[in-house]
């Protein structure tokens, strides 16, 4: 029997050739598309105005797949955490964090991850697979039949720059005015640093990048991400710099304040000397205990002098709050609470 096709798998150019395969006109796909994105369509009888003998033959050719969610917890704060179920029993979570005037959400790319960041709950999974393009916009539909969504960072469960066959059609749905009509302003990818796959992205898409940074030397970034033992300090700011960036944008760097570790005066100095020629913004990420990961957080006193040190140096910096610790926010936390995983050791 032939395998059907998930339309959700397609962007809209993708969708126009899966159509003109099967012999139809071009604005079918426009349609089609506008159904599934704008109207959230789980069926092919709702559209309309698309004729009976094309929606026959779509049941046979395609599928219109959908995630639904099976469990939330909403903190005191807002902060609402989904976990979805995948067909084949893997799990994800996406969480959304409120703010004042707009939420944003967090979404996943991969179930697990392949990075092994010695401080990342989810690291702790390994990378059991991708998701596929489908997984990935399906988390943004199921969150909005709950919620307004308005900021979308791929900051969720996985590396999203080790998805990107997938990754880059899910964020061509999401920039699609057919589609799910988010600004580029509002859309960030988040990666450890994998240098080709950075320029990959600058080529294909208009989106925010976000960097996890988290170390001023190549010594103790070898050690808390392996990833930068194939693409060390030098060569991800070198791959930062071409980036390229409409108006007067600035890159995101995360850095996650570990308690003695780099959180120090001179860490600061040496921050604010390796990205003094890169458009960038700061957020600092004060370390959020959990299972299985053998670091401290950093004290108030440390986070305030490294947050004025860089804000004294004219850097846009924000200390982000942790938000949803009443409910376990940070990625992987409701999946580690609901499925056992490994103990993993650091350096293992």
């Amino acid at each position: 029997m032939m395998e059907k096709t998930d339309l959700k798998n397609l962007s809209l150019p993708m969708l126009e050739q899966f159509l003109q395969g099967q012999g139809k006109e071009r604005y079918r796909a426009t349609q089609l598309f506008k159904w599934l994105y704008q109207q959230d369509a789980r069926t092919f009888g709702e559209m309309t105005n698309i004729s009976k003998t094309l929606r026959a033959e779509l049941e046979r050719t395609a599928v219109i797949s959908n995630l639904e969610v099976e469990a939330v917890e909403v903190g005191g704060d807002g902060t609402r955490k989904y976990l979805f179920r995948l067909d084949d029993g893997n799990a994800v979570e996406s969480v959304l964090i409120p703010d004042e005037d707009h939420n944003t959400l967090c979404i996943s790319s991969q179930a697990g991850c392949a990075m092994a960041c010695a401080f990342c709950l989810t690291g702790t999974f390994r990378l059991t697979r991708n998701l596929t393009t489908a997984e990935i916009v399906n988390q943004i539909m199921a969150v909005r039949r709950d919620a307004e969504v308005r900021n979308i960072v791929l900051m969720g469960m996985g590396e999203p720059l080790h998805n990107l066959d997938n990754v880059i059609p899910a964020l061509q749905i999401m920039l699609d005015g057919n589609g799910l009509q988010i600004s580029n302003r509002r859309l960030t990818v988040s990666t450890c640093g994998l240098v080709p796959e950075i320029e990959r992205l600058g080529r294909e898409v208009t989106v925010n990048l976000a960097v996890s940074l988290n170390a001023t030397t190549d010594e103790l970034r070898d050690r808390i991400m392996p990833v930068n033992k194939r693409y060390p300090i030098a060569v991800l700011l070198a791959a930062l710099k071409r980036f390229p960036l409409p108006g007067k944008r600035k890159i995101t760097i995360e850095y996650v304040l570990l308690g003695g570790l780099n959180d120090t005066p001179e860490d600061a100095r040496r921050l604010v000397r390796l990205l003094s020629d890169i458009p960038c913004k700061i957020n600092l990420i004060p370390f959020n205990p959990h299972e299985g990961a053998d670091f401290k957080p950093p004290t108030r006193a440390a986070i305030d002098s490294f947050h004025k040190y860089l804000l004294d140096r004219n850097f846009t910096v924000i200390t982000r709050s942790s938000r949803g610790d009443d409910i376990s926010a940070a990625c992987g936390q409701l999946k580690g609470r609901l499925e056992p995983r490994p103990v993993v050791t650091i350096g293992s």
